[in-house]
């Protein structure tokens, strides 16, 4: 699809006037869409997708139509250019894809019920009603909806309801807004609702399968989130009401429909009473997160789709930046840190992979840029840079001028720079260039050459890459006395000596870990470094294993030498550096096939990197515990499981058969007591009251723990169960499906019943999900799990006659090299990190 194509260029509607009439007994939308608007040519293209449209109007008079699916399109022909207003009569499907409007399903005492909701992002609105299904054409919007109700169901919309006439429920009209965030839902729901201090409504919904108290949480963080938003960016929330919906089916983590938000359930209810902290945290940066679109996205929004970025990155730095005002001891950007961060540096490590902003016209591939390690964790570090670089209060001034200049409209990257640059007087535009339109980022690496301290700066690649001579402009955050930025690929800092004594501590880069590169320092400086590490802020050390790491992955140095740099942090009190090092011990699983003597040896390394936390720590939190120790010990604890070590194995048994309820275990330790029970107390009686669990329970937490630990099974008759049980929805809802597959797929167990079902199955599986943004990642699951000459050879042989289909061609050569790249790398470092993982015992 080419850009003058957009079908915006030739008709720019107005207004909308929306009626559907949803039948959720035979699954049939029939609808009218009357749209006010202003024709450039007597021919004009609407999309439409899966619609059946039976007559089409101008003014009042008929019009020819015809239907051009192949391009999601209704093509009329108008009596004349200019102002018009036409009229669509049509009728649609109402599918259980998760996209346009679909139900959701729930048990409630043991029926099964439903709630009807919508998801039109990207282009799934051409689904419910025929329109300029754009983001640059923006419009206002008048619903009226009409459905089979029963007697107390709750109806919910963008805008306010007005009134109810003859059964028709009419809402009032929208802001000026784009197709994709048009949203409503209705179906038997609870609620509960608070006001701003601006006087902002502000509700929860679920279904009445979740506990009332299920959503005091998320009501408070939505509050205080929308207040601080208001007040940082100088700009008030546009619209009555904010309501956030948890639907039982869906996609996505949650979407940012203007003053409708839609959730996972997993991210928006949770229990008060036992939850872990780090899901605390999860599920209120989800919430901040798509809180921050409400302005930035919906009131400004991007002009077209390869500006993804503007929304979600923005996005993705902000959910950081309000729950750490309204949180304070949570630390929440230590999350970003252990998080994001390893995402971004990973993922961006392969040769191919997509820059951050991106052109793309096919709406398959405008599906495939919701690459999460990219668009959404890379372009926050790139934002957190900028902030870095502005400060806040420039950053504050620049927003209040981009949402004043660009209100109801839409922008571009460019759009943003210019107002960052004269609120701060910096070229930000010119910064961000090089790291918005170039895929990858640089390691620098730092050297004493002739006496001199020399930085150089080069594309990192995992795995196999081509050096394009990239050249970035680098936040250095040096501790020596450096330029802010390093532009060239060389850069001479002067004399070392000097340097060094003028500093007083060893050479430091990207001080705060904010800049997206990484370090490779030379033997003279490295030592110097390590001499030292004691006296390092938890930040710094983190960055220390981070890069050590990733160094390791791109073949810049032996896995082998990561080895001996665990156990110097297996102490840690900060969940940052515990983290790192989890991450680190963890990526050595690759070089230890099972069953084997190395993994034998890496179990007990692991005990011993656990060991120490898990005496102090417990497999139950105790009152007076900081934040950090109740983040630690899931690390500590998964680590324990993995090494098997009898003691905690009995432990952990002796504190699972004590209680009658497994729903009763404490939320921040439960998956992990329940792998160890299954693992190693398993039985049949045992998985069948798991997965009883699992479908009984409307507590989506409990459902991922149930999840992973039936996954751990060792019984290949189990395995199959869990196989056999992917398509059934009444079992594993689609949404969940991935979860599922992965755990099975990671089991050494269960890999190949789950490779077999993923081949033998990839049509059901592509009908039933493939029209969702989250599709391709079936096959990212895949790629971080392969690590054999022989899966390869199965992968590509699998996939590569798949690469003509767009919604899936980027993931596949991404992930080709990724599995490509691990196989070199088992078989250049395997000997050496065995024999180092020996030598640490």
């Amino acid at each position: 699809m080419a850009e003058s194509t957009h079908f915006y260029q030739t008709f720019q509607p107005a207004h909308y006037d929306l009626f559907l009439d949803i039948d959720r007994g035979n699954k049939l939308i029939t609808g009218q869409t009357t749209i006010t608007g202003h024709a450039t040519t007597a021919t004009i293209a609407l999309h439409q997708k899966y619609l059946k449209v039976t007559a089409v109007t101008a003014g009042d008079d008929p019009v020819p139509f015809t239907l051009d699916d192949a391009a999601e399109a209704v093509r009329l022909t108008l009596p004349q250019a200019g102002d018009v207003t036409v009229t669509l009569t049509y009728t649609a499907p109402l599918t259980d894809t998760m996209m346009g409007i679909y139900p959701s399903y729930y048990k409630l005492n043991g029926e099964r019920k439903q709630i009807i909701g919508t998801q039109f992002e990207t282009t799934a609105a051409r689904q419910a009603f025929p329109g300029v299904d754009e983001p640059e054409a923006k419009a206002t919007f008048s619903l009226a909806l009409k459905f089979d109700e029963q007697p107390g169901e709750t109806v919910l919309a963008n805008m306010p309801e007005l009134r109810v006439e003859d059964g028709v429920h009419y809402f009032d009209t929208t802001v000026k807004m784009s197709t994709y965030l048009v949203a409503f839902a209705f179906g038997d729901l609870q609620s509960k609702l608070t006001t701003t201090a601006s006087g902002v409504q502000v509700g929860v919904f679920a279904t009445k399968a979740h506990q009332a108290k299920e959503l005091d949480f998320a009501l408070d963080i939505a509050k205080r989130s929308i207040e601080f938003y208001e007040d940082f960016y100088q700009t008030p929330y546009p619209l009555p009401h904010s309501w956030q919906l948890a639907l039982p089916d869906f996609s996505a983590g949650a979407m940012e429909n203007w003053g409708l938000v839609t959730y996972r359930e997993v991210y928006l209810t949770l229990d008060p009473d036992n939850t872990a902290l780090e899901l605390k945290q999860r599920v209120a940066t989800v919430i901040a997160h798509e809180l921050a679109h409400q302005w930035f996205g919906d009131l400004v929004t991007m002009k077209w789709w390869d500006d993804l970025w503007l929304n979600e990155s923005f996005a993705n730095m902000m959910e950081y930046v309000a729950i750490d005002a309204i949180e304070p001891d949570w630390h929440i950007w230590e999350s970003f840190q252990t998080g994001d961060v390893p995402a971004a540096l990973q993922r961006d490590a392969t040769d191919g992979v997509q820059s951050v902003h991106v052109q793309v016209e096919d709406p398959a591939e405008i599906d495939a840029l919701f690459d999460g390690a990219i668009v959404y964790a890379k372009g926050a570090r790139m934002l957190v840079m900028v902030r870095a670089l502005l400060g806040d209060d420039a950053l504050r001034k620049g927003l209040k001028a981009y949402f004043e200049a660009h209100q109801y409209g839409n922008a571009t990257g460019a759009d943003l720079w210019a107002a960052l640059g004269a609120a701060s007087g910096l070229d930000v535009g010119a910064i961000m260039t090089s790291w918005l339109e170039q895929p990858g980022y640089p390691v620098v690496t730092a050297q004493v050459q002739a006496g001199h301290l020399v930085l150089t700066q080069a594309q990192f690649f995992i795995g196999a890459g081509v050096n394009a001579d990239r050249v970035w402009q680098i936040p250095l955050n040096a501790n020596f006395a450096a330029p802010t930025l390093m532009t060239a690929a060389t850069l001479d800092l002067g004399d070392y000596t000097a340097l060094r004594q003028a500093a007083g501590k060893p050479l430091r880069l990207n001080v705060g870990n904010n800049s997206h590169f990484i370090v490779a320092y030379d033997e003279t400086l490295s030592q110097d470094l390590l001499a030292q590490v004691a006296t390092l802020d938890a930040i710094d050390q983190l960055q220390l294993l981070q890069d050590a790491r990733l160094l390791a992955e791109g073949g810049k140095q032996s896995y082998a030498a990561v080895v001996p740099l665990l156990k110097q942090f297996a102490d840690t009190r900060a969940n940052v550096v515990y983290a790192a090092l989890y991450q680190a011990a963890v990526n050595l699983k690759k070089f230890a096939q099972p069953k084997t003597p190395a993994e034998a040896q890496l179990k007990q390394l692991f005990d011993q990197l656990s060991a120490a936390q898990v005496a102090r720590l417990g497999w139950q939190s105790q009152a007076g515990e900081s934040n950090d120790d109740l983040l630690i010990r899931p690390y500590a604890l998964a680590a324990a499981v993995y090494a098997e070590n009898p003691a905690e194995q009995a432990a952990a048994h002796a504190i699972t058969a004590a209680v009658a309820d497994y729903a009763e275990l404490p939320a921040d330790t439960r998956a992990y007591l329940l792998i160890n029970e299954v693992k190693h107390y398993g039985s049949v009686a045992l998985f069948d009251q798991l997965l009883a669990a699992y479908e009984a329970t409307s507590d989506p937490s409990y459902k991922e723990d149930l999840a992973a630990a039936l996954t751990n099974t060792p019984d290949p008759a189990l395995i199959a169960r869990i196989v056999t049980a992917f398509e059934d929805a009444t079992i594993i809802k689609p949404q969940d499906l991935r979860s599922w597959f992965r755990g099975v797929l990671a089991n050494p167990q269960g890999q190949q019943a789950a490779w077999d079902w993923l081949r033998t199955e990839w049509g059901w599986l592509e009908q039933t999900v493939g029209g969702d943004m989250e599709f391709p990642t079936y096959i990212t699951v895949v790629a971080r799990i392969f690590e054999t000459p022989e899966r390869l050879a199965e992968f590509k042989a699998f996939f590569e006659p798949k690469l003509k289909d767009q919604a899936v061609t980027r993931e596949i050569i991404m992930d080709t090299k990724v599995i490509e790249g691990r196989v070199a790398l088992i078989a250049a470092d395997q000997a050496a990190v065995t024999a180092a993982v020996a030598n640490a015992l």
